[in-house]
């Protein structure tokens, strides 16, 4: 069926000068070119309906700002929706818009991305637009004022007012040391309330740049009219040459356990919460990557998953458990496990409970139905996939902008599906290991004035 499928929507290589790639499945067609100025371009193309996703993905995230000016990254995503010398405040957006289009933008640790998914007959105009604000950003000290006002409430909205949020912003810090993987997206807000012009102009100078960005395109297009369209528009803006080589701190290696307890009244539910430091995936090298991936399903992957036989159904000690995994990151990443105790068992009884399952899983090594069952619903998983223009050009570029390749992209699913349960469990014990966790546990304090957390 799988083969089948694959069959009816092969396409066939573009006939233009550039790389292209297939998947393994013969699905996707992937053409990769990169421009004089240093702008690396990506086509995904995929003709059965009329619509396209216009992605530009900067190599700058917010684990690339200068100290003390944390969320400096996220700050000028947003002010990028102010005027340039040629559209302005909102115009981008509302014209998208008036075209029948939807469009915005994310910053993460590691990239700062701006995407529009429009008709296909509009990407000339989404790429005019796009490379307008690439190089022609019009600030004011009142736009400043308006958008950090703007970004302290999203703070306070999305940080702040949830204890959830406050404890994880924590126990992150603590797991990082010295890395910027420490330090939150969003910013500290000390930090935050200390943006100026100069900090946002001067990371934009710097970083926004054709050698420092993938575009990448996807949609009822080709390669041909991507590459007339980049070069029109972006091949004319010049290559950054005192683009600085991207540098960052390393986390040093982690020896001993570290535990933390955060307390607020507004806690609905306790739990426990703990995060070892983990491999990220490498170009040429996912297979640990792929192994870490598939102990998070087997852990913690939904109520047939091997914690939650044991502790929801087996002992009955919690109501939740879960294991998450995501190895898309320039640097180390982690692996984390979350317990929600039942009614009357303490925290410390579902930590013991939680090492217990842990241990016994390694012990016992991977059931061999459960782990070809988790592939099965994977393959499904990535056919679907595939319908989906926004996730095609989301998946290329997260993988560019975090030091992948297109045949790493390519090379994951056949990777996933060879893994086998030594591999596992041999990945289990190497990242599983209390040395380099941190456990965290998230508890109510009655005795602290509401709305104050500490």
């Amino acid at each position: 069926m799988i083969r089948a499928l694959a069959m009816i929507f092969a396409t066939f290589a573009a006939a233009i000068p550039g790389l292209a790639q297939k998947s393994p499945d013969n699905k996707e067609l992937v053409t990769s070119f990169t421009l004089d100025n240093g702008l690396q371009v990506i086509v995904v193309e995929d003709h059965r309906a009329p619509v396209l996703q216009h992605m530009i993905w900067y190599r700058i995230g917010s684990a690339d700002e200068p100290r003390g000016a944390s969320g400096v990254a996220h700050f000028l995503e947003h002010l990028l929706f102010k005027a340039t010398d040629t559209l302005e405040a909102g115009e981008l957006s509302a014209t998208v818009a008036a075209n029948g289009g939807r469009d915005n933008a994310f910053t993460s640790y590691d990239y700062t991305a701006y995407f529009q998914r429009v008709a296909a007959d509009r990407l000339d105009l989404m790429m005019r637009m796009e490379a307008d604000r690439m190089v022609n950003i019009r600030l004011t000290e009142e736009n400043i004022t308006t958008e950090r006002d703007v970004i302290l409430e999203e703070r306070n909205t999305r940080v702040e007012n949830s204890a959830r949020a406050l404890f994880s912003e924590q126990k992150n810090a603590i797991q990082f040391f010295n890395h910027r993987y420490g330090v939150p997206i969003i910013g500290w807000r000390h930090e935050i309330e200390a943006l100026d012009l100069d900090d946002a102009l001067s990371f934009y100078r710097t970083y926004y740049a054709p050698n420092n960005a993938i575009l990448v395109v996807s949609g009822d297009v080709t390669p041909e009219e991507v590459r007339v369209l980049a070069q029109k528009h972006y091949g004319v803006i010049p290559a950054n040459p005192d683009l600085p080589e991207r540098v960052r701190t390393k986390e040093p290696p982690q020896t001993a356990a570290r535990r933390m307890q955060f307390k607020d009244p507004r806690v609905a539910q306790e739990y426990v919460s703990r995060s070892y430091l983990a491999p990220e995936r490498n170009s040429g090298d996912q297979e640990t990557a792929a192994a870490l991936y598939l102990l998070a399903e087997i852990l913690g992957g939904g109520t047939t998953s091997y914690l939650a036989e044991q502790m929801q159904f087996d002992t009955q000690v919690a109501v939740y458990t879960g294991a998450f995994y995501s190895g898309q990151s320039l640097d180390q990443t982690t692996f984390s496990v979350i317990v929600v105790p039942a009614e009357g068992v303490s925290l410390g009884q579902v930590e013991a409970a939680m090492d217990k399952g842990l241990a016994d899983f390694i012990d016992r090594g991977v059931d061999p139905d459960q782990l070809e069952r988790i592939k099965m619903q994977l393959r499904a998983s990535q056919i679907y996939a595939r319908d989906n223009v926004d996730g095609i050009a989301n998946r290329y570029g997260r993988a560019l902008s975090s030091g992948l390749t297109i045949r790493d992209v390519q090379d994951w699913p056949d990777i996933l599906q060879a893994v086998t349960g030594e591999q596992i469990i041999a990945a289990a014990r190497e990242v599983l290991r209390v040395e380099t966790s941190v456990t965290g546990w998230l508890m109510q304090d009655a005795g602290i004035e509401a709305g104050v957390s500490q």
